[in-house]
This record gives C-alpha cells, structure tokens and sequence, in this order.
C-alpha cells in the first residue's frame, strides 16, 4: 500500500521483535488460550469482529466433512474453532504473514488439529480444492480493490452447496460490501448486527 512503512499484519515477513504474548477468549462453551505475537492481526486479543462473527454465525455442525478455509487467518482464532467444532473436516487457514501462519500452526497443535489444519500462503493452496464452508474477518484495510480481488478469488472455490461467512464493520462499509457481492451474482443475507458489525451469509 502506497505510503505504508513498518510492519503490518498483511506484511508476508514482519522484521519486528515477535514479542509473544497470548490471547484468552470463549466461544460456544470452549475456553481457548492461544499464542499470539506482535505483528500479526489484533495480537493482543480477540478482535472485535472476529468475536461477532464466531457469536452470531453458525459455527459447523460436528458431522461437518470436506474442506473449510478461514481467510486471513491470523494467528488462528477462527481456524482453532472451527476445527474445534467440526471435528471430521479439514482446515485451511491461509494468510500472506509468515508469522501469522506459525502461529496459526502452533495454535492448531495447542488445540489438538494438528493433522487436521493445512496452514499456507494464499498461493500454496492447491487449485483443485474447494470448500464448503468459507469464514473470513476480511482484511478491510487492503483497499477496496485489493479487498474484491481477493473475495473473486475464492468465494468461487465454494462448493455448490457451500456457504460463505464474512464479518465487516459497517463502518468500514459493511453495507456497501453486501450490495457489491449482490451485483456479483452472490446470494447475501445480512445474517445478524452487533456492535457495528454486519455478519453476511453468501451462497451462489
């Protein structure tokens, strides 16, 4: 990004002290404890959005199979749940932040998937894997084109059946986001509200 200096959390190598730290949160009556560090998306605890979406969507049944990506993963919060939840499927959890992904693979182990979560760049993930299930705090701050290019890139890797859930401040343009996925040809409900956040449920 233009005018952009230091390390962010879409930066691939952050140069920065990793300064390690953990995040404690709870979801659908689960305590998790998970490694953290300086550098990567909201190090220092459970983000706000991310706390909606995992709240108010509706986290994977346990019979759940095939393959399900969290985009932008972080240090995994997202991935640790839903491999928590579903506990027959795959976990793709794909971020740019090398750091984001070691940590996203600690966390795994931490949470007892370890074989059950594929951690990798966005261009590691094989072509001919689709997914039933998409989940996403989607990197807002890309910019708006960077941001589309990467929902063209994989909301069409949902399986026809699959559903995608995404979570996007309204402020940040939560409602705008809703109207370009409609004229995208995407099937968009505004699944709930809260605290200034819009939770989209998309489907072909």
């Amino acid at each position: 990004m233009p005018g952009v200096t230091g390390d962010h959390y879409f930066t691939a190598e952050p140069t920065s002290a990793a300064q390690p730290r953990e995040v404690e949160f709870s979801v659908a009556g689960r305590d998790y404890t998970l490694a953290s560090a300086s550098g990567v998306f909201s190090a220092n605890r459970l983000d706000p959005g991310t706390a909606v979406l995992l709240r108010k969507a509706d986290l994977p049944a346990d019979d759940v199979t095939g393959a399900l990506l969290d985009i932008g993963c972080g240090f995994g919060p997202i991935t640790c749940v839903l491999a928590s939840t579903a506990p027959a499927a795959t976990v793709w959890a794909v971020d740019v932040n090398e750091r984001a992904r070691d940590l996203a693979t600690a966390n795994a182990a931490r949470v007892g998937a370890a074989a059950r979560v594929r951690v990798a760049a966005p261009d590691d993930v094989p072509a001919d894997v689709s997914f039933a299930q998409i989940w996403s705090n989607p990197p807002i701050h890309i910019g708006k084109q960077e941001l589309h290019d990467l929902l063209l890139r994989w909301l069409p890797r949902l399986t026809p059946d699959g559903v995608a859930w995404l979570v996007v401040a309204r402020h940040l343009g939560g409602d705008s986001l809703h109207r370009w996925l409609v004229e995208q040809g995407w099937q968009v409900q505004r699944h709930a509200s809260q605290k200034g956040f819009r939770v989209l449920r998309v489907t072909r």
